[in-house]
């Protein structure tokens, strides 16, 4: 089963970039989309309601209380038990998470607030954090197992990033978000992509628009999937489809093995 996440930068800008035939194509089991910047309501046929359960996709959407900001949705060809957001009331004004819940796994959609210049949205951003860390660990201690999709706004380790020295000071390599990284994979969770890509440079998921950055692949890796490490044996590819285009982020794709059939 295929998975998909993308920091898509506003639904109806990368649908006049092409999405609707990207997606055609693609058929992934599940995507999850980030910064959609737009309610269902505010879409056209091609923009994906009516046009997503044509092709046999069932759609679910968390939108912000203001508009054109943040949002996420998932669509996916088999129908959850349940869709959730966090339940956090500050997080679930903008727009989030979305969790949709299935027989083998609990897929949560997440958009990690940007802690912004000077870190002035950084502490929202630490509860943001915290919040969604304890979500996947309560859902794992209920037994579920747990896959975070999304971007998480924040670049590990040094090998993350094109320029990790000039960026010392900047949102998304703050020490503090990088701290919370390490203490939410010390807790039991994995980084994907890098257990398939122990080590592995310049591999990026975000560019900024300015100074032809995607030419020059000068990025930051601030798009995850991560697994609770019981789920991990069910993974069998992570990757970054960074040839793909449309917005300032590419896809991430992670691949499992289930054993109920219906997911094939």
């Amino acid at each position: 089963m295929r998975i998909v996440s993308w920091n898509v930068n506003g639904i109806r800008a990368i649908g006049k970039k092409g999405f609707s035939a990207w997606l055609a194509g693609e058929k992934p089991g599940i995507i999850c989309l980030q910064e959609t910047k737009a309610r269902p309501e505010q879409l056209g046929e091609l923009l994906h309601i009516e046009w997503a359960r044509g092709r046999e996709y069932y759609t679910y959407w968390a939108s912000a209380k203001k508009p054109g900001y943040s949002g996420v949705a998932i669509y996916s060809q088999k129908e959850p038990l349940e869709v959730q957001t966090l339940g956090v009331g500050e997080m679930d004004d903008e727009g989030r998470v979305l969790a949709a819940r299935y027989n083998d796994f609990v897929l949560l959609c997440a958009y990690f607030p940007n802690s912004q210049d000077a870190g002035a949205r950084l502490d929202y951003k630490l509860r943001f954090c915290a919040a969604i860390q304890k979500k996947c660990a309560d859902l794992v201690k209920k037994g579920a197992n747990v896959i975070l999709a999304g971007d998480y706004n924040v670049a590990h380790t040094a090998i993350d990033l094109a320029r990790p020295k000039e960026n010392e000071d900047s949102a998304g390599y703050l020490p503090e978000e990088r701290a919370w990284m390490d203490a939410f994979l010390n807790a039991g969770f994995i980084d994907t992509f890098r257990r398939f890509h122990p080590g592995e440079k310049d591999r990026y998921s975000w560019w900024s628009y300015r100074m032809n950055a995607r030419a020059r692949n000068v990025g930051w890796r601030l798009d995850y999937f991560c697994v609770n490490r019981a789920f991990l044996s069910r993974v069998t590819k992570s990757s970054i489809l960074d040839t793909v285009e449309g917005s300032d982020h590419c896809p991430v794709e992670l691949q499992i093995q289930l054993p109920s059939k219906e997911y094939a």
